[in-house]
């Protein structure tokens, strides 16, 4: 953008006011209340502001328009932090409509790394946005950021609630931001803006904005949505959620998302949709990045009429007329639950916006949350691995260390780094060798508020009040007032009833049991440390088959009735459960039929297990065989660990017996393994390579539940 003299008090509405019609693409545009005072902070009074309004209020319009001036006065280009992908190419799209260059380094475009940094270096960049991880990769923490961070003309941090260990969608990486904003040149503007922040969070941001001893100014608007109407459902069987969901969707407005709390949920609703004639698509977290793209477009041009998504996508999609949100089981907290909902109606004047909580709710939220907090023993174990290594460690090494799953201990190494433990260097992880302890009562203070947090969400299901006052009060707007257009305000203003026809079509879904077990085809890497003598592909001899399941345990139908089984007492399998069993196996269409039946022994199950074996082994006419043997007690080592210390514990645990293995030499064909949970899926690998070793021509695994 050109040089010129430096903005005025005079002069600097009417910039602003031609950069935003400029942005809009139209010529009566005005601003809206706050956004011209957060430019003038930013650009007049070089700042560090933070904005806490409503989504769709236009805050990217504040640090665009804000661009806009600093380039004009021949400052370097703006720096934002944003948190996700989908977000980053909003923002570049909207940049690209206002006339401003803006360009990304990220994941996914590495090949264009090299284009950006000469871009940058030739000044023809006026954006650049990262990922908050970005700021920790090493060549770029070296090489790029320290001359961001002199030459930038303003610092954006979006989706600030991100920084704060209180706000609802916490990511270590955002932390490092306090780090960079020490090493600004004085008067570098700052602005971080959200839509979900309570006061907690509020202070806690302003706290971390104001490092290095500076004044943050704090802007607040109202939260409430006029667009949006609130409404519960509470539905306590899943095919009657499934039920209505079904009948009733193309009564909703426009096109617009359907959430739910899983992966497994979110892709089995997108079916059952489907197979119910409406056009939908899953987005969850296994979704590709084309593809995320290739669906994010459908939606914004309504081919589809609703994304079946998980949180994946959530901040940073725009889709100013979505028409409705609707979640298949709560958020667990009511400023997630708003974070998501405001998706909706950011440009009509109405969208609606149903809520159908599920009684596994409290389960998944329990999950998720014990997953996202670092426990004090595995902080320690990695400190001491990497210090005792004395050189980098890569993620997949650290697991031949310490028994931590890979989600948990990339979750963990981003907190330790954050803290200053250990560091990410060229070649993957290292202690810095600094004293670091275990701040126990910061995080029992974070698990408190997140309980409180749920039971707020809980409370928002059955209060009597207006939903959307109730909303504004957890995220502390003292301009809470009765909305006059929530279920609570004005009544239903959503059809309650379930056909019966759609409540049996959802039970036969939801009861149609059977998923896919993938068989393991690689070992872990490095077991030699571990003393298991393995490493590449899982060789022919001794690998086993795809397999099955009766359902995952996160699955909507099968998946409840299985959690409920496996919490209660030892006993033997469900004749309705025995049937699911049956029509499983009926359907499996394996090339060649099993010929006998054996089992896993169980020492939490036994009854199950063995009754498990005993009826498909009756059912099939097939003979049981017997069971595996446990050596030296069996397998060790606690579930939920990872892959390494998985296969080490269940390694040569397993054996083929004498008398299983004479029964085995008088079969001829595949042998059915049974068991009632597969997690890692080692037990089961290692049990048919004993198997295959005896003698078995196949192996096909069967179990009652997977974990994942």
């Amino acid at each position: 953008m050109p040089t010129s003299p430096a903005t005025t008090t005079t002069d600097l509405e009417a910039r602003a006011t031609t950069a935003l019609r400029r942005l809009v693409g139209r010529d009566d545009v005005e601003f809206r209340d706050g956004q011209l005072d957060a430019v003038r902070e930013l650009v007049e009074g070089r700042r560090r502001v933070l904005v806490v309004q409503r989504t769709g209020w236009g805050k990217s319009a504040v640090y665009f328009v804000s661009t806009a001036l600093r380039r004009a006065e021949g400052a370097g280009p703006t720096v934002i932090v944003s948190p996700l992908l989908a977000l980053m190419r909003d923002q570049i799209a909207a940049a690209e409509r206002a006339g401003i260059r803006a360009v990304t380094l990220n994941s996914t475009n590495a090949d264009e790394w090299g284009v950006v940094s000469a871009a940058l270096a030739a000044g023809e960049v006026d954006v650049l946005l990262v990922s908050p991880e970005r700021l920790n990769n090493p060549r770029f923490r070296e090489q790029q950021l320290p001359t961001l961070a002199q030459t930038c003309g303003l610092l954006v941090v979006d989706e600030a609630h991100c920084i704060s260990d209180w706000g609802h969608d916490f990511r270590p990486d955002y932390r490092r931001i306090r780090d960079l904003l020490t090493t600004l040149p004085e008067r570098t503007p700052v602005l971080a803006t959200t839509a979900t922040a309570n006061e907690r969070v509020v202070t806690d941001v302003v706290e971390q904005l104001g490092a290095g001893g500076h004044d943050v100014l704090s802007l607040r608007g109202p939260l409430a949505r006029a667009s949006l109407r609130l409404g519960v459902l509470p539905l306590s069987a899943p095919e009657q959620r499934l039920a209505w969901l079904t009948a009733h969707l193309r009564e909703l407005p426009g096109s617009g998302i359907v959430y739910a709390l899983t992966v497994a949920s979110a892709e089995d609703v997108a079916v059952a949709l489907r197979e119910a004639g409406y056009e939908v698509a899953a987005y969850t977290g296994r979704t590709e990045p084309g593809e995320r793209i290739r669906l994010e477009e459908a939606l914004r041009r309504n081919e589809v009429k609703a994304l079946v998504a998980t949180s994946a996508l959530g901040m940073g999609f725009d889709k100013p007329d979505l028409g409705f949100v609707l979640h298949l089981g709560a958020p667990s907290s009511p400023v997630a639950y708003y974070q998501q909902v405001g998706r909706a109606g950011r440009a009509t004047d109405r969208a609606d916006v149903l809520l159908l909580p599920g009684p596994e709710d409290k389960d998944i939220w329990r999950y998720f949350a014990s997953a996202s907090m670092p426990r004090q023993e595995q902080a320690d174990a990695v400190i001491r691995a990497l210090t005792e290594a004395q050189r980098p460690l890569s993620t997949m090494a650290l697991e031949t260390l310490v028994d931590i799953r890979r989600t948990r201990l990339e979750l963990l190494l981003k907190v330790l780094d954050v803290d200053g433990a250990v560091q990410r260097v060229q070649g993957g992880w290292a202690a810095t060798g600094a004293d670091w302890s275990y701040d126990a009562e910061r995080y029992d203070r974070v698990v408190q508020a997140r309980d409180r947090e749920q039971q707020l969400m809980i409370d928002y299901e059955r209060t009597d009040g207006c939903r959307m006052a109730f909303l504004q009060r957890c995220l502390d707007d003292d301009s809470a007032e009765p909305c006059g257009r929530c279920d609570r305000c004005a009544g239903a203003w959503f059809d309650t009833t379930i056909p019966d026809a759609a409540v049996n079509v959802a039970r036969e879904r939801l009861d149609r049991p059977g998923v896919v077990l993938e068989p393991r085809a690689q070992w872990p890497t490095g077991m030699e440390r571990l003393g298991v003598p393995v490493k590449g592909r899982i060789g022919a001899g001794v690998a086993m088959g795809e397999g099955r399941a009766v359902a995952r345990l996160s699955d909507l139908g099968w998946g409840q009735r299985l959690r409920e089984l496996l919490r209660g007492e030892d006993a033997e399998v469900p004749d309705a459960l025995l049937k699911a069993v049956v029509a499983v196996l009926a359907g499996w269409g394996w090339q060649q039929r099993p010929v006998a039946v054996v089992a896993v022994p169980s020492r939490r199950r036994p009854l199950l297990v063995g009754s498990l074996a005993e009826g498909i082994s009756r059912l099939g006419r097939l003979p049981l065989l017997g069971t595996l043997d446990l050596v030296e007690g069996g397998p060790v080592g606690d579930a939920g660990g990872n892959s390494a210390f998985r296969l080490a514990g269940v390694w040569e645990r397993l054996a083929v017996g004498p008398e299983l293995a004479q029964r085995l030499a008088e079969v001829d064909g595949p042998v059915l393994l049974v068991d009632d949970v597969s997690d890692s899926r080692w037990t089961l690998t290692t049990a048919a390579g004993a198997l295959r070793q005896a003698g078995a021509d196949a192996v096909l695994p069967f179990v009652l539940a997977l974990e994942a």
